[in-house]
């Protein structure tokens, strides 16, 4: 694997790749005099100073001084710019994967290019931040590897069927940003859209049942403490905790912790989400105005039926006339009965008092189309919402993300024209314009009434001085703050963690929540993503059964290898036809709860959970020894 970039995802990147997969990586970098450290913008208040001192401290004496460059195991390449000779040395012509995430789209497509050319089946991840060109530029470069005949079907592997994955650090931290603000983790799995969690549970007490969730993924450890350091490791042995356990080793361990699989979800009251901008239509007047036209109407009725008493007419056309007489069209009943003559004074009347409310309905039906498009403000008594900071790249990837879990959330920006102002207004989620330091801004949005807070702008001291006003507002209250540098993130969080105890604080970097999504393109499509559990891995793949002897016509319960792979759901969005059993499986979806009497067919294709070494020889992805570790 070799992974070329400027900044800190790069490290990030290389050492998931290292840590995670057990890869052999090689990283190029620029010269330690050519890289430019993202400065950190803002004006940091009283309140931030005192802490950011005790943070440099903190990350000081973390890395003792050392600038964070070195990966373990990793060869380090120091390079000015991806060019062809650079390519060719660090032997992308030999390589299975390369990742170019620098901080230029331009520079990552230039080398994107010249890798191509040098390796067509070369697996490609590049970063870009312009989604349209992303496309694009995926289409083109895959074309070309076909054209060359480096693609998966001119080479018969069946496994590896992209070549190119194009992704942004927008798409990549959404989901674990949602994640951290709902339900405090980031150990979280996007699988077609659907957001899992992995759950820590305590052991259950005498009499109690553990909820297994969606399903349980491992044992924990049965000892509290290990003085070798080799607890939750491959060499604990029994006593260290077993991924993808049975139903039969559930039950006996007793006394041990379980990690299970839950989907995030909120449990709150949601707001109303208009679609297009159109207002409901008892929206489209106010309460004052809609008895107002309902008492009309009902004096219309009125004089109809006793229109119809008094002259014996039909309804039908004493209601006729009663409407002429209401819009002064009829003529005047001179020679009629004295009761014919009040109804249509009284008609009359109630013409008259029609004109000012028509006229009312109508500046209210065109004031409120007028404000439709505008930003709309926090509603009274709201509660129980998300407080999200920062309506940039990111914070827009954010709000659609909750908005589409239907999570309420109350924006806070400062630049009236920033990109995801539009967003806001087509979600017609609520906006407070105006800098989130400013007396009173947090408190426009309910931050006292909020259950989490994400502080998302591109300033890490305004998102640190937002995260330090509110916890003097809500002690309690869930925050995650975004973060340039890994480094500084954990000693944040740390220093937050001590100052406040009680509190749910994450401190998150855009680095660390995007590698492991820009590792899992790296090994493939396939990979949804990487769950820790102590110090052991646990995968998630999405893979097609046709070709897998290990999976295809055999049942569920048949195909689950305890400790190595087990599989979770069905996709069946995929499907060409169903010729299976009516009734056993949906239409389209992902099904969790497949019987273990389900047969797995060829065109099939299935989330399953599985081991680095069971992956490895499901997939038939022996290398060596990095596939054996």
């Amino acid at each position: 694997m070799v992974v070329c970039g400027d900044d800190g995802l790069a490290h990030r990147l290389a050492a998931e790749l290292r840590g995670v997969y057990r890869e052999q990586v090689t990283l190029v970098v620029r010269p330690a005099g050519g890289r430019v450290r993202q400065p950190m913008v803002g004006r940091a208040r009283a309140a931030s100073a005192a802490l950011l001192d005790r943070v440099v401290t903190a990350v000081n004496r973390g890395n003792g001084g050392a600038d964070g460059t070195a990966v373990a195991g990793a060869r380090v390449v120091e390079a000015a710019e991806p060019t062809e000779a650079v390519l060719a040395e660090v032997g992308v012509d030999r390589a299975d994967a390369l990742a170019l995430v620098y901080d230029d789209d331009e520079t990552n497509i230039r080398a994107a290019l010249t890798a191509r050319r040098l390796n067509p089946r070369l697996r490609l991840v590049l970063r870009l931040y312009n989604r349209r060109l992303g496309q694009h530029i995926e289409e083109l470069l895959d074309q070309a590897a076909e054209l060359a005949g480096g693609t998966a079907a001119s080479r018969g592997d069946a496994e590896a069927d992209i070549a190119t994955t194009v992704l942004s650090d927008a798409d990549t931290t959404a989901p674990a940003l949602v994640a951290t603000a709902l339900v405090g983790t980031s150990k979280v799995v996007d699988a077609e859209g659907l957001l899992l969690r992995a759950v820590e549970r305590r052991p259950p007490r005498p009499g109690e049942v553990a909820d297994p969730g969606l399903c349980t993924l491992a044992l924990l450890s049965a000892t509290s403490n290990d003085p070798a350091g080799a607890e939750g490791s491959e060499d604990s042995g029994d006593q260290g905790p077993q991924l993808l356990p049975d139903a039969a080793a559930v039950a006996a361990a007793t006394g041990r912790g379980t990690v299970v699989l839950e989907q995030v979800s909120y449990s709150g009251t949601p707001l109303p989400a208009g679609r297009g901008g159109v207002p409901p239509f008892g929206s489209l007047f106010s309460r004052r105005l809609r008895w107002s036209l309902a008492g009309l109407i009902a004096a219309v009725f009125a004089l109809a039926v006793a229109l119809t008493l008094v002259t014996r007419d039909h309804p039908l056309h004493a209601t006729y006339v009663t409407l002429l007489d209401l819009f002064a069209i009829n003529e005047p009943a001179h020679n009629e009965s004295t009761g014919r003559q009040v109804l249509q004074l009284l008609s009359g009347l109630v013409g008259l008092l029609l004109l000012p409310v028509l006229l009312a309905a109508v500046l209210e039906a065109l004031g409120t189309f007028r404000t439709a498009s505008a930003l709309r403000k926090p509603p009274r008594g709201l509660g129980g919402h998300v407080v999200l900071l920062g309506l940039g790249k990111i914070g827009t990837r954010v709000l659609t993300r909750l908005r589409e879990l239907h999570i309420p959330v109350v924006c806070v920006e400062a630049d009236p024209e920033a990109r995801g102002m539009a967003t806001a207004r087509r979600l017609r989620v609520p906006v407070v314009v105006g800098d989130v330091t400013a007396e009173g801004v947090l408190e426009a949005a309910k931050i006292h009434r909020a259950d989490a807070l994400l502080a998302l702008t591109s300033a890490d001291t305004t998102n640190l001085e937002a995260v330090l006003y509110a916890r003097s507002v809500r002690p309690d209250l869930r925050a995650v703050l975004r973060l340039y540098d890994d480094d500084f993130a954990k000693a944040v969080y740390r220093t937050l963690r001590t100052a406040h105890p009680g509190a749910l604080t994450r401190s998150r970097s855009v680095s660390h929540l995007a590698a492991p999504a820009f590792a899992g393109a790296m090994m493939g499509r396939q990979i949804l993503g990487a769950i820790p559990v102590e110090r052991r891995v646990l995968l998630f793949a999405a893979v097609s059964v046709g070709g897998l002897t290990q999976l295809e016509g055999r049942t569920v319960g048949e195909a689950f290898r305890p400790g190595a792979w087990r599989v979770l759901a069905l996709d069946t969005a995929r499907r060409a036809d169903d010729d299976g059993p009516v009734g056993e499986v949906p239409a389209a979806g992902l099904v969790w709860d497949l019987p273990d009497t389900y047969v797995l067919r060829g065109e099939d294709r299935v989330v399953l959970a599985a081991t680095r070494r069971g992956l490895a020889e499901l997939l038939g992805r022996r290398r060596g020894t990095r596939a054996a570790r």
